[in-house]
């Protein structure tokens, strides 16, 4: 083989390799991807810090199927596997059908699943409570809130992704009593939540929004990103809202000036992202990739 040949083999194996892995947008980020270790359509990312471990929800199926058969694996920092299905819902005793949105409140570990805020006991995993939230439909994202409680969306689907006019936010406690916080089936589809100095905030996978919900109920929508399909969302220390796009295949981060970063892209399907806070990094599923991707802030 002469050196022209090695030359251009080189540059096709380069270019392969840029277009498999997901592009980072500004200088110095640097990503892992976590693939092929057994994820079966991961929903949710939580970074779980008295253990220093990850947290996947993986649906396994369809995200409206009642089967049973959800699953949360757990992983190191590094990506490698400690336990693949270690809450399992086809498991004894262990109720899981769907899980996507997950959120920690001290000792407990909430999910939403399809209708339902599944409550477990940090750190053995074991199952407390299933909490039937009454006429919802698609329970979606979840985020601690004040007193112990975390606030839930549902995106107000049915089967197919057939709207079924039940867009709401509930807050839910551990034992059991929930409270409607607003139902209106023009919200466009609620999906990541976040919750910080009585103030929450939603966006959007149908109309692409960010919306602020004030205590008193009052409605106000912020700066809309680039591309809609909104999915995870997340507040960083420095105080920038981060949201995932299925619509942009990226990540955005909404600036003081109300101006959006791209902080990555090339990403198929980001679904709820969660925060290293130790390391300084974003954790994305790839919602129909089976795969999760670390990237340094």
């Amino acid at each position: 083989m002469n050196a022209s040949s090695r030359v251009s083999i080189v540059t096709i194996l380069l270019l392969i390799l840029f277009w498999l892995v997901p592009s980072l947008a500004g200088d110095g980020n640097k990503s892992t991807v976590v693939s092929d270790i057994g994820l079966s359509t991961p929903e949710s990312v939580e970074y779980y810090a008295a253990e220093d471990v990850y947290l996947v929800s993986n649906i396994n199926g369809s995200p409206f199927a009642a089967d049973d058969n959800g699953f949360i694996s757990k992983l190191k920092p590094d990506g490698s596997v400690i336990e693949l299905k270690w809450i399992d819902g086809a498991g004894k005793n262990v109720s899981l059908n769907a899980p996507k949105g997950l959120a920690i409140v001290g000792n407990y570990l909430f999910v939403a699943d399809i209708n339902q805020v599944h409550v477990f006991e940090l750190p053995e995993g074991k199952q407390k409570k299933s909490i039937s939230i009454e006429g919802s439909t698609f329970l979606n994202g979840i985020t601690p809130g004040p007193d112990s409680s975390v606030y839930v969306t549902d995106s107000g689907f049915n089967e197919g992704f057939k709207p079924s006019g039940i867009d709401a936010v509930y807050r839910v406690w551990a034992n059991g009593k929930y409270a409607t916080i607003i139902k209106n089936k023009n919200l466009g589809h609620p999906n990541g939540v976040w919750y910080d100095k009585d103030i929450l905030v939603i966006n959007t996978f149908g109309s692409g929004k960010i919306i602020r919900i004030e205590s008193n109920g009052k409605l106000t929508e912020m700066p809309t990103p680039p591309k809609g399909g909104l999915d995870g969302l997340v507040k960083l220390q420095d105080g920038r809202l981060i949201t995932s796009s299925w619509g942009g295949s990226a990540i955005y981060a909404l600036n003081k000036d109300g101006t959006f970063t791209v902080l990555a892209d090339h990403l198929d399907t980001p679904a709820d992202i969660g925060v290293d806070t130790k390391r300084n990094r974003l954790l994305i599923p790839l919602f129909k990739q089976n795969k999760v991707v670390i990237v340094a802030l």
